[in-house]
């Protein structure tokens, strides 16, 4: 009795220091302020009318005439009677938006880590490294509500399917349930398609281990047991997928009646998105590197400078007004990378890399594995049209890939994977039971491979050109034109 009373008050005032770090994080809150965001700006637009409608009658519309000449508001904030779920997320959710979803974050990843049995203080950090992480926070300003909402839920699925695993049957059958039901209900279907494919390779593991060590019996247990946990959290969203799903059959998603393209020639794919669509933002090879070295391709596609930057000083130094040469320095890009565009870019940090890196060769859980296969698979499916042989092979044979574009986001499992793995190096490292000189060589071993990774960069460096997506709308009347290196500085 004890013991399980000093977890609660452990893990509640865990809670509160994470509900205190979300607060703390997004203060403007706290003032009544609120964070724009350019698509929920749109979405209020689009959705005035059913507001409108809703407020007046007291009735569901189902359909309005706001959105691209008429459309059905089934992904456009549609209330479903009987909607328990959404009742329990709005409890979970319970601070101001944004750091409602910060909060997400935190309180999610630290029930998955508890799952794997890691030390409440490991833990912490863990969640913190997690929802700092800056794709997870660039998102908030573009509006991606849904995915960071679909985001949070993650860790706590994963957690129920490693509780099952554990045989905690029912505590595992419970989280899993409970958590996918929050996930569908989150309502950002790629996100879930993705961990899932992570989860295909946890399961593959598993499986193998299972074969290895002869318990086979255990391992088909628990996949039934989440089979069914899976389906009573998919059940409980069934009235909004089902309607989602009469909504996709007739958009651009859903089979084409068209079989010839704008350009004359016969239509690839009439049954889901075009592989040009899927794949128009795909992450670079080369600018995977920025989620350890940051800004590594450079910023965000629009980012106010200001007057203390050496554009501003070259502006001026050239004769243009300095009103003039500060209101151009107000919106520049300075992403340079083959994407059409991006908010910032994805860095998770080079500790927590390093740490990654050093659990390659410190842990020996199976756990390794999965979480190595899972940032393996998102890296490559994030690359897109710039591995096309991975990315048509995906489009053409795996059910559902072809419904979704910006492959890009598929990173977001690599986001989920690498701090778990550099928890679980930090564990082995404050393992008392594990020898000192296997801790000195798997350092020894990181420490070099960074240390040349480090070198490798600072020597290809001069071989970028820093020519990015926009640097055409740069041209300056009556001016020569400026050198896009003094843009990126």
């Amino acid at each position: 009795m004890q013991t399980g009373l000093k977890a609660f008050f452990i893990h509640f005032f865990v809670a509160v220091f994470f509900v205190i770090a979300a607060v703390a994080y997004f203060s403007p809150v706290l003032q009544g302020k609120i964070l724009y965001q350019n698509d929920i700006a749109q979405y209020t637009g689009m959705a005035k009318e059913q507001n409108d409608f809703r407020k007046k009658t007291g009735e569901e519309p189902y359909w309005t005439n706001s959105a691209f000449g008429g459309m059905p508001t089934y992904q456009l904030g549609a209330y479903y009677p009987h909607n328990y779920v959404k009742k329990l997320d709005s409890l979970i959710r319970f601070l101001p938006r944004p750091a409602d979803y910060l909060f997400l974050y935190f309180i999610g990843f630290y029930i998955l880590l508890c799952c794997m049995k890691v030390d409440y203080r490991l833990a912490i950090l863990g969640a913190l490294a997690f929802g700092f992480s800056t794709y997870l926070i660039i998102i908030f300003g573009a509006g991606h509500n849904a995915k960071a909402h679909a985001l949070g839920y993650l860790p706590m699925l994963l957690g129920g399917i490693i509780l099952v695993f554990r045989k905690k049957y029912l505590w595992g059958f419970l989280l899993a349930s409970i958590a996918m039901a929050l996930e569908v209900q989150a309502n950002h279907y790629q996100m879930t398609y993705y961990f899932m494919l992570m989860v295909l390779i946890l399961g593959g593991v598993y499986l193998y281990d299972a074969i290895r060590k002869k318990y086979l019996k255990h391992f088909f247990i628990s996949v039934g047991i989440l089979l069914v946990a899976v389906t009573l959290g998919i059940a409980t969203n069934a009235t909004g997928l089902m309607a989602t799903k009469e909504y996709a059959d007739w958009s651009t998603r859903g089979k084409s009646e068209l079989t010839i393209d704008p350009n004359g020639g016969t239509k690839e794919n009439t049954g889901g998105l075009s592989k040009e669509y899927i794949t128009q933002w795909s992450y670079g090879i080369t600018e995977s590197l920025n989620l350890f070295v940051p800004r590594l391709l450079g910023g965000a596609s629009n980012e106010d400078l200001g007057k203390d930057s050496k554009t501003f000083e070259y502006l001026v130094e050239r004769g243009l007004p300095r009103n003039r040469a500060l209101e151009f320095t107000e919106g520049l890009p300075l992403y340079w990378g083959t994407q059409p565009g991006t908010s910032g870019p994805a860095y998770i940090g080079a500790i927590i890399f390093f740490l990654f890196f050093l659990g390659l060769f410190l842990v020996q859980k199976k756990a390794k594995w999965w979480l190595l296969g899972g940032t393996i698979l998102s890296l490559m499916m994030s690359w897109g049209k710039n591995f096309s042989l991975f990315t048509d092979f995906m489009i053409d044979y795996f059910p559902l890939y072809d419904k979704f574009r910006a492959v890009s986001s598929a990173q977001v499992v690599l986001e989920l994977c690498a701090p778990v793995l550099a928890v679980l190096a930090l564990v082995a490292i404050f393992d008392p039971n594990l020898e000192k000189v296997k801790k000195m060589i798997a350092l020894k071993y990181t420490f070099f491979a960074f240390l040349g990774l480090g070198v490798l960069l600072f020597v290809l460096k001069g071989m970028f050109d820093f020519e990015g997506y926009s640097d055409e709308n740069l041209r300056i009347t009556g001016m020569e034109e400026l050198p896009l290196s003094l843009i990126h500085i």
